[in-house]
């Protein structure tokens, strides 16, 4: 497995007189004169990604929110979800800039290009998305072996995590937040997460990723289980958000369970602890009615 991952990261990669050649997750081909030495990160999740693959010394700019290792946390914050500061990020002279697809504007990535800054785009949809992204990364940074030890270990654990061969489906209902009520289809990552887990998203099929869903619906679906990521991770906590809705079985029954937001709404190497804490609530919910 280790030898095909490593293969098909170098289909991905074309040396050319020293330079660097990546395609991004928007099919564009982003070429490096050399490996970069200076690298901006517009989500938390590819902040954690960068030094994560052993890249964490070449980070010089991060956005809002990111905390995650502590080194990034202590850098200066160059954009957020909705907003990138394009004059301060050319005033820093990044050789890479690492974007969101889905969550950094695609006006201010455009701007960026056209004036000369290389930008990686990334939108993982599954897990195995994170070890290719990491061995991108690694490549674009030079830094391929600790970007590859990086991917296997985290390939290797999702793995691990997954729910066994055979165990029964869980319907679930996804929160990602209270009010309004939204949740993710199984074309989001988190998705794919749950489905691994041995869950059923109730809303598996819904036209958005992260649609807005009514009470009405969701009662209508009466799923046997809620997990709930629009806190800290905290059962109590989760448990309280629902108390308006009794008539909900998983509510009634007490079947709320709690995942931290930062770990499983980043999609980064972290959010294999969101899997460890979902797939253990769901493997509880099958022990205890099998």
């Amino acid at each position: 497995m280790r030898l095909a991952a490593a293969l098909a990261a170098l289909a991905l990669v074309t040396p050319a007189h020293g330079e660097v050649r990546v395609v991004d997750d928007r099919g564009v081909a982003v070429t490096l004169a050399a490996p970069a030495q200076r690298i901006v990160t517009l989500a938390p999740s590819l902040a954690e990604l960068a030094f994560a693959a052993g890249a964490g010394d070449r980070v010089i700019g991060v956005s809002t929110y990111t905390d995650y290792p502590k080194a990034a946390a202590r850098l200066p914050v160059v954009g957020s979800h909705g907003r990138v500061d394009v004059e301060r990020i050319v005033a820093m002279r990044p050789d890479l800039v690492l974007a969101w697809q889905s969550g950094n504007p695609a006006r201010d990535i455009a701007r960026l290009e056209r004036l000369g800054v290389p930008v990686f785009v990334t939108e993982p949809r599954r897990l195995e998305d994170i070890p290719r992204i990491l061995r991108a990364i690694g490549a674009l940074a030079g830094v391929p072996g600790s970007a590859e030890s990086a991917a296997a270990a985290f390939a290797a654990e999702a793995r691990r995590l997954g729910a066994p061969p055979g165990a029964r489906p869980v319907r679930v209902f996804v929160e990602i937040w209270h009010d309004p009520l939204l949740t993710v289809t199984d074309a989001h990552l988190i998705g794919d997460l749950v489905a691994r887990c041995g869950g059923e998203n109730v809303f598996a099929t819904a036209p958005l990723l992260a649609p807005q869903v009514a009470r009405e619906q969701l009662l209508a679906r009466d799923p046997e289980v809620i997990v709930s990521s629009a806190g800290t991770g905290d059962r109590a906590e989760a448990l309280a958000l629902w108390r308006d809705m009794p008539s909900l079985r998983a509510v009634r029954e007490g079947r709320v369970h709690a995942v931290d937001a930062r770990l499983i709404h980043r999609q980064g190497p972290r959010i294999l602890q969101a899997m460890a804490a979902v797939c253990a609530s769901l493997a509880a919910e099958r022990a205890a009615r099998p």
